[in-house]
């Protein structure tokens, strides 16, 4: 085979592999599409959570009800979950005076989130989950259960957002203000 043949195969391979991930991913798109469709049943079971924070104090994640509330599966040992956190925090005190309330869900040593809130001083609740919990987060449309991943609902407790990977504060903010009308 002449090396423009094998040039030319090779691109066109490449097309055939890009076609075929563009195809697959607008089918699939679970964890990103806005219009996905999570039922009642999984928004109920999360929102029916009590978990320990860091000071082991139980907190109800029903309690932020009527907020558009930021869930946010994570864990220290995610780099790029340690790598969120901080476009996180500053997101959430530039919205502390709006109803809007970031709760971090994390599947990790309550030790270690301890250290890591005490390392970054962390605006918002940190919760301690255990691995049970994270498989919440196939409802919502990440089967695989991957870190980090977020669930922005709005005040009427509807999920509007669903990010399976890091989201920078921008993107973050600009979602949420949108849910506020401002």
């Amino acid at each position: 085979m002449t090396r423009s043949a094998r040039i030319a195969l090779v691109a066109a391979v490449a097309a055939i592999a890009a076609a075929a991930g563009f195809f697959v991913n607008r089918q699939m798109a679970p964890a990103n599409a806005p219009s996905q469709v999570v039922s009642q049943e999984t928004v109920d079971a999360l929102f029916a959570l009590r978990l320990p924070d860091t000071d082991g104090k139980e907190q109800a994640l029903a309690q932020w009800r009527g907020k558009v509330v930021v869930v946010n599966f994570w864990a220290t040992w995610c780099p790029p979950c340690r790598k969120e956190i901080p476009d996180f925090s500053a997101a959430s005190r530039a919205l502390a005076e709006q109803p809007v309330q970031f709760v971090g869900l994390s599947v990790d040593d309550a030790d270690k989130v301890r250290a890591f809130d005490h390392e970054l001083d962390i605006p918002y609740p940190l919760l301690i989950a255990s691995p049970q919990v994270l498989s919440l987060a196939a409802g919502f449309g990440n089967q695989a259960q991957a870190l980090p991943f977020t669930v922005i609902f709005d005040r009427e407790g509807k999920v509007r957002h669903v990010k399976l990977g890091t989201l920078k504060r921008d993107d973050l903010e600009g979602r949420i203000r949108a849910l506020l009308g401002s």
